[in-house]
């Protein structure tokens, strides 16, 4: 029997121009669903997603529409390291500089960066945005756990037609988000998910950012040559 996994895994990517479909509640529950299916340690099954369209979405993307330009409020959690290191501020780089290339935005055209980077509080506008939390107790080893989840989210979208986009950038603002939405004190923002059908024709959906070669990030031993 043919593996779509594969499959998946090459044409994932990110997604940053989607149609203005909506989006069946049932086809997100059946995402939802399956994500939850992700491993997890003990499974604690952590994470929760607030799943907004239509009215609550818009007050969200109201909310957020200025704060690209506001300096980030304290962070709830450690995204990057600081300072980056060398190795990973290149990559970082070069994934910038591709994805301006591809919206023809200049090096120096700092107005046109920012305002491609004020599109993330904008969820791209997607018919669908999810907010995604964590409970603020529990330990490092759950955002691993998250992190196969939302792993899981976006293969099943995917695999349903549908494209994803993580928005780490939430983060910048998360207790604004947090308290537009009266999530629970218990609660903070980790990022939020873009969902909706991808626009096929928008060139900004066909980048594919570089990934590292395999000697760079993995090693094998007891296998012997040849």
């Amino acid at each position: 029997m043919q593996n779509p996994i594969p499959d998946l895994l090459e044409q994932r990517r990110s997604c940053r121009a989607f149609l203005s479909d909506p989006v069946p509640l049932a086809d997100l529950e059946r995402i939802l669903s399956a994500a939850r299916r992700a491993p997890s340690g003990a499974n604690l099954q952590p994470g929760r997603f607030h799943v907004l369209t239509q009215e609550p979405l818009a007050l969200l993307r109201d909310t957020l529409s200025g704060v690209a330009h506001q300096p980030p409020e304290p962070g709830e959690y450690s995204y990057f390291p600081q300072p980056l290191p060398p190795v990973l501020r290149a990559r970082q780089h070069a994934a910038g500089h591709a994805l301006y290339r591809t919206l023809g935005i200049e090096r120096r055209d700092f107005a046109g960066r920012q305002a491609q980077f004020a599109r993330n509080y904008a969820f791209f506008d997607a018919p669908v945005g999810i907010v995604v939390t964590i409970d603020k107790g529990l330990g490092a080893g759950c955002f691993m756990d998250l992190g196969m989840c939302l792993m899981a989210l976006m293969l099943q979208a995917d695999s349903m037609g549908y494209g994803t986009c993580g928005i780490g950038a939430l983060a910048n603002h998360g207790r604004l988000t947090h308290r537009t939405l009266g999530l629970p004190e218990s609660e903070i923002v980790v990022c939020g998910i873009a969902l909706g059908r991808p626009d096929r024709q928008a060139a900004v959906n066909g980048l594919r950012t570089q990934r590292a070669e395999l000697a760079e990030y993995a090693t094998f031993r007891g296998f012997g040559k040849g």
